[in-house]
């Protein structure tokens, strides 16, 4: 059978209560779970932010995008194991599909085209 991967992002907030060292803790816990099951293509830190509408009275959070390729069961293992876990407010993780530049080689071919035949 087939290993199927697919692209995903995961965008996740922990809580802005925790140190910046506890924070770090739990964004390599769920990079390298992440990194076990899968590719990680990047992982972009935000920062702590203020969160638009307090959740649990907390007004503050880190914020972390990670990219990664992985098996299309993997994703709803990460929610759940994320849900479980006190440190993480929200998180979403979406699907990537690929990317426009697989249709624009044959516009790029059409355009040559009709520049031949404009004499």
């Amino acid at each position: 059978m087939e290993n199927k991967t697919c692209s995903y992002e995961l965008l996740f907030v922990i809580k802005g209560t925790l140190s910046q060292e506890e924070a770090a803790a739990v964004q390599e816990k769920f990079t390298t779970l992440i990194a076990e099951n899968g590719e990680i293509v990047k992982v972009d830190e935000w920062g702590k932010r203020r969160l638009a509408y307090p959740i649990d009275k907390i007004n503050e959070g880190y914020y972390v995008l990670v990219a990664f390729n992985g098996n299309p069961d993997f994703p709803a293992e990460l929610d759940r194991l994320m849900g479980i876990n006190d440190a993480i407010l929200r998180s979403m993780t979406t699907r990537v599909e690929a990317k426009a530049e697989a249709a624009s080689p044959a516009a790029a071919e059409e355009a040559p085209a009709a520049e031949t035949v404009s004499e």
